[in-house]
């Protein structure tokens, strides 16, 4: 049994990191599909992306869900990051320098540098919108809090590190992207999910879903900077 991270067995650890993943998984099609409404910029675009906003806020199952997906984004990294720092410490450096990348992709080599970056824009994703979205000062559109503004003006000219934030953001996807590309079929691998007949359709899923849904979330910022120009 090992003692490092934030539970105690092995096992648990094992499952419960392969579920809050998986879970989380699940969040991201969600937010996405939700997010991507910011590509109509009309007032049409601006009612529906606030209305999504609002019954994200505010419906009780969902922000329950919210609650759950934000303990699992912290026990995954969290434990993800005790995880890396134990398995470092008990590898031989030279092992590693000479087999490392034989034994494993440089996804599955480096989750914990990943998940690092992809949690200081976890936090900074909810400071700019969240937090905004909550208890900040924002203005109102058709009787809803006006979060489209809130996005369109964090990547537009009026804010003068619009540029920088954009970058940061596709920097932050390009990491999920490898992190879940790895991520994905060995949480199904953590929980005995795993089978020769059926393992090479959950590897290419793995590889669709790791590249499609970081690349449609970069694509947004990206998109909403260059139209404001």
């Amino acid at each position: 049994m090992s003692n490092s991270g934030i539970l105690r067995s092995s096992l648990a650890k094992k499952y419960v990191m392969a579920l809050s993943g998986l879970f989380l998984c699940l969040f991201l099609l969600g937010h996405l599909a939700g997010n991507l409404q910011l590509f109509n910029t009309s007032a049409e675009g601006q009612l529906a992306f606030n209305e999504y906003a609002h019954f994200m806020t505010t419906f009780p199952l969902v922000k329950l869900l919210s609650y759950l997906t934000y303990a699992a984004v912290l026990f995954h990294v969290v434990d993800g990051i005790a995880l890396t720092i134990q398995n470092r410490k008990a590898r031989p450096t030279g092992y590693v320098k000479e087999k490392g990348s034989a034994n494993a992709s440089w996804s599955s080599r480096n989750m914990g540098i990943l998940g690092t970056i992809i949690l200081v824009f976890f936090v900074s994703h909810m400071q700019n919108f969240w937090y905004v979205m909550h208890f900040g000062p924002i203005g109102e559109s058709d009787g809803l809090k006006d979060l489209h503004t809130v996005v369109m003006t964090f990547f537009g000219p009026e804010n003068g590190l619009a540029g920088l934030a954009v970058a940061g953001y596709v920097l932050a996807q390009f990491a999920l992207g490898f992190h879940l590309i790895h991520g994905f079929q060995s949480g199904f691998q953590s929980l005995g999910l795993r089978h020769s007949k059926y393992s090479p359709l959950i590897d290419r899923a793995g590889l669709l879903f790791g590249i499609g849904v970081p690349t449609l979330f970069a694509s947004i910022p990206v998109y909403l900077f260059f139209i404001q120009l």
